[in-house]
């Protein structure tokens, strides 16, 4: 068999994520389902983080796409440098955003400029409608590229960006999204990013949910431990350095059950991070510290002695996080 310069393909953005879609969300299984939701979610999210945005509502609509929509500052739409509105090329462009530097967007979560575009090429059709400068913008898209030209369809007072989407039967192995993991995740979110309202519409079932958490992630740790025997009041710091901010709040239970959640950039890191052991280790130290000090014959204890029974939230705002 020949190995020469004619077997050398080059695909294009949208072409490459069609054809390993599972090298961008995962596979292509209930999890990377959800996943084309959270992007266009973290997206929202991420223009709350930087303090344009307040309300964000998620709809399950009955022909199983879903739609996202925000009252963010919306894509932008002017021309590009590239010969094409700035929202076409976010669409339709791997690596194209306003998240690399830190003009726009000071911490951010998702996949930099790769996210949306990818909802876009998975998609059986995607329609975006931008609310900026007084007009309302439209494009429809089939499979990630466009049927349609942006143009403007009506006028607003209001700014934000709606996208909804149809999952690609062609490449996913199932198309319906379930309710309680989207609840779930919008409850999360709400916890993490106190005072922005989440709302979840599943028309297929008439069912509403709406999220909004004053206490942030100090009420994450009191849901956490409803039922559970409590030993004190959740204890809640934060604080900011080199322009990283860190949340925690913790709770100790009169159990054996260690529950902790680490959180970098609304992202749950389930495998942990720098973030995970700074906060064992310093929780250690400090128990330890305080025992030597007003605790006679204190002999020091193991990180996991320290840590049973204990429920923890710790969530990191970091402006270039290494996933």
């Amino acid at each position: 068999m020949d190995y020469t310069a004619e077997q050398i393909e080059v695909l294009g953005d949208i072409e490459a994520v069609r054809k390993r879609p599972g090298m961008y969300i995962g596979g292509v299984g209930i999890r990377g389902l959800h996943h084309l939701l959270w992007e266009i979610v973290d997206n929202s999210i991420d223009e709350a983080l930087a303090g344009y945005c307040k309300n964000i509502t998620v709809i399950l609509h009955k022909d199983g796409s879903a739609s996202v929509e925000d009252d963010g500052r919306g894509i932008p739409t002017e021309m590009h440098e590239l010969g094409k509105p700035a929202v076409e090329i976010v669409l339709t462009k791997l690596h194209a955003g306003g998240k690399f530097g830190k003009k726009a967007y000071r911490v951010a979560g998702g996949l930099h400029g790769v996210g949306l575009s990818v909802v876009n090429a998975l998609s059986e059709w995607l329609e975006v409608e931008v609310r900026r400068n007084g007009k309302v913008y439209y494009q429809k898209y089939s499979r990630g590229l466009p049927l349609t030209p942006l143009r403007v369809v009506g006028k607003s007072d209001e700014t934000g960006t709606k996208i909804r989407f149809k999952p690609d039967e062609e490449i996913f192995e199932s198309t319906e999204f379930r309710k309680d993991i989207v609840a779930q995740r919008l409850k999360e979110l709400a916890y993490l990013n106190k005072g922005i309202r989440l709302k979840l519409i599943d028309e297929r079932s008439g069912e509403e949910e709406e999220f909004c958490s004053e206490e942030g992630i100090k009420g994450y740790v009191e849901r956490l431990n409803r039922n559970k025997p409590r030993l004190h009041d959740v204890i809640y710091f934060s604080g900011e350095r080199n322009g990283i901010i860190v949340e925690v709040a913790i709770q100790f239970t009169d159990t054996e059950i260690e529950n902790i959640l680490y959180f970098a950039n609304n992202i749950n890191t389930i495998e942990g991070g720098t973030h995970a052991v700074g906060f064992r280790a310093g929780l250690t130290r400090a128990i330890n510290e305080f025992g030597k000090k007003y605790v006679k014959k204190f002999k020091p204890l193991s990180g996991a002695d320290v840590r049973e029974g204990l429920t923890a939230v710790v969530s990191v705002k970091v402006p270039d996080p290494q996933f």
